[in-house]
């Protein structure tokens, strides 16, 4: 097994991230990594992923989705041609922090299979650069979204 881990921190609660992570129709105006994602976000649910690091090549595969929890993970499961020759669990969390008012992003794969040794160097610089520039780029769309703060958003004294 391989994992890859990375993480950021968001001045953003964590329904604002969910939502900017489970919008899955505006991925392609922010996301560098994952450039789309089609699909149903509930347990059990087959979407299609098209994703490439920046300048890399872009693939697409067929993940089922294990978890999804609103405003707190989203796993999903895939693989390269049959399971157990390169099998890929993408797990995104939303850890609150600052009572809610922040968000910690972490994002990590746990890679399984024959072939993850002989994918190893690709996956420590090119899938690790896709997953530092996804999380900037969540970051950036998460703080300056546009939304209106909602009255959890605002912290006391700032009305």
């Amino acid at each position: 097994m391989k994992e890859l881990r990375t993480e950021v921190e968001i001045a953003a609660p964590p329904h604002r991230v969910w939502a900017v992570l489970s919008d899955f129709a505006s991925h392609p105006e922010w996301n560098p990594f994952i450039r789309s994602i089609e699909g149903e976000l509930r347990e059990g649910a087959r979407l299609s992923v098209r994703l490439g690091p920046p300048g890399g090549k872009v693939v697409t595969f067929r993940p089922i989705v294990l978890r999804a929890v609103e405003n707190e993970e989203l796993r999903w499961l895939g693989n390269l041609v049959l399971p157990g020759i390169f099998d890929g669990e993408h797990i995104f969390q939303l850890e609150p922090m600052d009572a809610g008012r922040r968000t910690r992003f972490v994002q990590r794969e746990e890679f399984r299979g024959i072939l993850v040794r002989l994918f190893s160097k690709f996956l420590d610089t090119d899938t690790r650069r896709g997953f530092e520039a996804m999380n900037e780029a969540i970051k950036e769309r998460a703080e300056t979204s546009g939304l209106e703060p909602s009255n959890a958003d605002r912290l006391p004294g700032s009305e």
